[in-house]
């Protein structure tokens, strides 16, 4: 990080702003270009969990490499000034990386939709055999992250 005053280094702090995220971005690699796509998400015991249907491009992109970055921010508040050049934002951010995982065992799944429901709901929810099978649960194991504040 560039600017190193503004890194935030705390763990907890990062999670904050993990668990206060609504939307995440994850980014993956097609061929030789970028694809940056935003998700529902769960976190839970230091991994990402998203769901996804069982064929499509995203699919395809991490049986074919699951290296993945990921992104996650906050605006807190929006600077206006009448010169363009000075505005500015107060925000925190996390980005990361680490390897998705497509899970496939019917308990793992559970675990992954349960931590999704977890980000959005105080409620509990039971998953059924069939939903579990036409649903794709992708568990990334992060293996870097870091935080910054501005403002």
């Amino acid at each position: 990080m560039r600017r190193r005053e503004k890194e935030i280094k705390e763990g907890s702090a990062i999670e904050e702003i993990i668990t206060s995220s609504r939307v995440f971005r994850l980014a993956m690699v097609d061929g030789n270009r970028p694809y940056v796509i935003p998700l529902n998400f769960g976190y839970r015991e230091g991994s990402l969990y998203f769901h996804s249907a069982t064929e499509g491009r995203k699919i395809d992109l991490l049986q074919k490499n699951p290296r993945v970055c990921f992104e996650f921010d906050i605006l807190e508040k929006l600077n206006k000034n009448s010169e363009a050049c000075k505005w500015g934002a107060e925000f925190k951010s996390v980005i990361g990386e680490g390897k998705a995982v497509i899970l496939d065992k019917p308990e793992e799944k559970r675990k992954g939709l349960a931590a999704i429901m977890a980000q959005y709901s105080n409620r509990t929810f039971e998953f059924s055999h069939e939903n579990l099978e036409k649903t794709a649960v992708i568990r990334i194991d992060i293996e870097k992250m870091t935080g910054k504040a501005s403002g």
